[in-house]
């Protein structure tokens, strides 16, 4: 078995993996992020307690699309997963989002809370007027459900902005 050492003789350290034979080779890019979301993988039950908690599995999950992708984390009474769960896909910079399909998957899930997402594949996580307007309508939706909105956050690369944290909520 070779040291990992071994495999970059001086240059810049490097991860790597094994390969089918057993032999340690340099782990490409789209690898490292694989085992990533792998060793990442969040399970029914998981609880989100903090918006870092949440942008760091949703950096994972969003950051590196090249398309818009809305998705709701769907949570029980004490803010543990039931569900992840990409709803809505667009194009570079647009997605359309429909506030009663959130809802319905609420409603489905019998979730007691939710955490909407969704990226910017600009990477500018800054939320614009229209995540802001339709951050407003989920919510309206859901009250009328008792299901709370928690927190809507915009990825951009490996930037992450909670609405909540600046009290656009």
């Amino acid at each position: 078995m070779r040291d990992s050492n071994q495999i970059n003789k001086g240059s810049e350290p490097e991860l790597a993996i094994r390969d089918d034979n057993g032999q340690w080779r340099p782990a490409t890019a789209p690898e490292i992020l694989s085992a990533a979301r792998r060793a990442l993988r969040v399970r029914r039950g998981t609880a989100f307690t903090s918006p870092a908690v949440t942008g760091d599995f949703l950096r994972l999950k969003l950051g590196t699309l090249e398309h818009e992708v809305f998705a709701v984390i769907f949570l029980d009474n004490r803010h543990r997963l039931i569900e992840f769960r990409e709803l809505f896909r667009g194009t570079i910079d647009n997605t359309t989002v429909y506030p009663r399909e959130v809802a319905k998957e609420a409603l489905a899930l019998n979730a007691a809370a939710v955490i909407l997402a969704h990226n910017h594949p600009s990477g500018v996580a800054e939320p614009s007027d229209a995540d802001r307007l339709i951050t407003r309508r989920v919510r309206d939706a859901l009250e009328l459900l008792d299901v709370r909105l928690l927190d809507h956050l915009v990825v951009g690369g490996e930037d992450v902005v909670s609405l909540a944290s600046r009290g656009l909520l």
